[in-house]
């Protein structure tokens, strides 16, 4: 399954940006696969934090393989060690753990996320041990579909909009000022400064200071 959007949106977008405009019409459609499954998510999510996305992958084929269906229930049958023997790391397998524990006696309602609004639900799921704001930023925008997520935690959507508009630097403001103009479709928007930022136009470059 792939993140759902259209005409509308694309049409949106491309009227209020000229330059995202052109990217747009560039890259053409983007395809991004979402996982539906908030538990799921919310453990990959954790399994990937500060490693490749090769590395995450490779460990989360191998959870898949011994856990099967990535639950509460599922996990609540292993322990820390056994988590460990995946490649996860011992406090990632903690952070894990204690999700399944509160997820499985009922202390943490997850599927209630779904019930909320975009600021509640980055707040509740950054209750978590192991979720920030960012994580919780991507689970609305890759699990639960929402519309409008522009995320100033990302460097690559900063690294994006400075390749777009030249710019030398993001800051809050600036950001904020993008934010306004592609909202409520901020996540279509996300989904081609990620491409830019990858490279899906070949010959455009990051306008940042080089370090010295």
């Amino acid at each position: 399954m792939y993140f759902e959007y259209g005409e509308k949106e694309i049409s949106y977008l491309k009227e209020k940006d000229q330059k995202l405009k052109e990217v747009i019409e560039q890259i053409g459609s983007i395809k991004r696969t979402v996982d539906t499954d908030l538990f799921s998510s919310i453990v990959h999510h954790i399994i990937g934090q500060q490693i490749s996305t090769k590395a995450q992958e490779t460990i989360w084929r191998r959870t898949l393989d011994q856990v099967g269906e990535v639950n509460a229930e599922n996990i609540c049958r292993m322990d820390i060690e056994q988590l460990q023997s995946l490649g996860i790391s011992f406090r990632k397998a903690e952070y894990i753990a204690d999700l399944a524990k509160k997820v499985s006696d009922g202390s943490f309602d997850l599927e209630n996320i779904r019930n909320l609004s975009d600021e509640d639900a980055i707040r509740s799921l950054s209750s978590l041990k192991g979720i920030g704001v960012w994580t919780a930023e991507m689970l609305l925008l890759f699990c639960l579909q929402r519309p409008n997520v522009f995320s100033y935690d990302d460097l690559a959507i900063q690294r994006g909009l400075r390749m777009v508009y030249h710019h030398r630097k993001i800051d809050r403001k600036l950001f904020e000022k993008y934010r306004r103009r592609f909202t409520p479709y901020c996540s279509v928007a996300s989904l081609y400064f990620w491409a830019v930022s990858g490279g899906a136009i070949p010959g455009m470059r990051d306008y940042a200071p080089a370090k010295k």
